[in-house]
């Protein structure tokens, strides 16, 4: 008999998570191998030491790993093994994004919709607004939309807006040649990410619209397709921009500057003293003193607080040497703006000294 310490197949099922077929699917491949098997019965036993690995097994299949490559990550240190596992997940979004690109050519075809053009665009400055832009999208259980780029085309502009709730950052820009239509649509962000990359390289862009998304068209590029999220509709960023109150404090500081001083802050979240000659990160503890920055501004002295990870994108994207911090009290956001370009906008919200919003 089994030593009393083993567990039996069904009890090492539940606590690895695997079912009792799969656990002797892998005893078969030599993946996971029983402890013990009785010779009479047949019945199979685990030991406590084998439910770590049976656990990574499953996580690995999980993510679609093949079986050799399951046994290679097992069998490695956990250097090669993380290795392997990366080098796995992206072979995996290679394949997505080939799929993707494939379904959205296939989609356009079914429809027997030709691509309307809507826009040209600089091919470096659509590839910088959109990265800019990118940093206020999250990816969030039951709201898909605000991983997108909303995408708005008029006579005279094309817009990118995002937003995760807490930022909402958007950038116009002027068309290479007049815009031939109207349009508006909210695009997956990591698929607009992925199509940056390629159309950095091209002079001008052709935007086309299809009816599940838009392609971009580069000269002697491949084409570039980005679907469109409609589950829902984007949040109405023009009503929260309209609701804004009236500016009370503004400072204009070295950008620079200002993300050293982030960088180097020990805290979180960020206090900013603003004052008509001066902004000022301020104190986590007793006896620090504020860092005090450079800065030129008018109105109320304010102190407010924000989360880095709301703060610092929204700073680093900026357009130039200096930033423009329009400030309408403690607890409402704050517009961050380049100083010499206003095209490039972002709000950020700002948080109570206990973190809360």
């Amino acid at each position: 008999m089994p030593d009393s310490e083993l567990m039996p197949i069904g009890v090492f099922a539940r606590r690895s998570g695997l079912t009792p077929s799969a656990l002797r699917f892998y005893a078969d491949s030599a993946l996971l191998v029983p402890a013990a098997i009785d010779p009479v019965t047949g019945y199979r036993y685990y030991s406590a030491a084998q439910v770590a690995p049976a656990t990574a097994l499953r996580r690995l299949r999980e993510m679609a790993m093949p079986l050799p490559g399951v046994e290679a990550v097992l069998a490695a240190g956990s250097d090669e093994a993380s290795r392997l596992v990366d080098e796995h997940v992206a072979g995996v979004l290679r394949e997505a994004a080939v799929a993707r690109r494939a379904a959205a050519v296939v989609k356009a075809s079914l429809a027997g919709v030709p691509a309307l053009p809507i826009a040209v665009l600089k091919g470096p400055v659509l590839a910088d607004a959109v990265e800019q832009v990118l940093t206020a999208t999250v990816r969030e259980r039951g709201m898909p939309v605000l991983a997108g780029v909303h995408v708005e085309v008029t006579r005279e502009a094309v817009s990118l807006t995002a937003t995760d709730r807490y930022r909402l950052s958007t950038r116009t820009l002027v068309p290479a040649e007049p815009p031939l239509r109207t349009w508006a649509g909210t695009v997956d962000g990591d698929e607009l990410r992925t199509a940056a990359a390629a159309i950095r390289r091209g002079a001008t862009v052709r935007m086309e619209a299809m009816p599940h998304g838009i392609r971009l068209r580069v000269a002697h590029l491949e084409d570039q397709y980005c679907r469109l999220l409609i589950e829902e509709e984007f949040p109405d960023h023009r009503q929260m921009l309209a609701a804004l109150g009236e500016v009370t404090t503004r400072a204009t500081v070295s950008k620079d500057l200002l993300l050293r001083a982030l960088e180097e802050h020990p805290g979180d979240p960020i206090g900013l003293h603003v004052t008509d000659c001066s902004l000022s990160l301020l104190p986590t503890c007793d006896g620090d003193v504020e860092h005090r920055l450079p800065a030129t501004g008018r109105g109320q002295a304010l102190r407010i607080w924000f989360e880095l990870t709301t703060l610092y994108p929204a700073v680093s994207t900026a357009i130039g040497p200096d930033v423009m911090l329009d400030l309408r009290g403690d607890a409402q956001p704050v517009t961050i703006r380049s100083a010499d370009r206003g095209d490039l906008t972002t709000l950020a919200m700002p948080v109570k000294p206990d973190h809360s919003t």
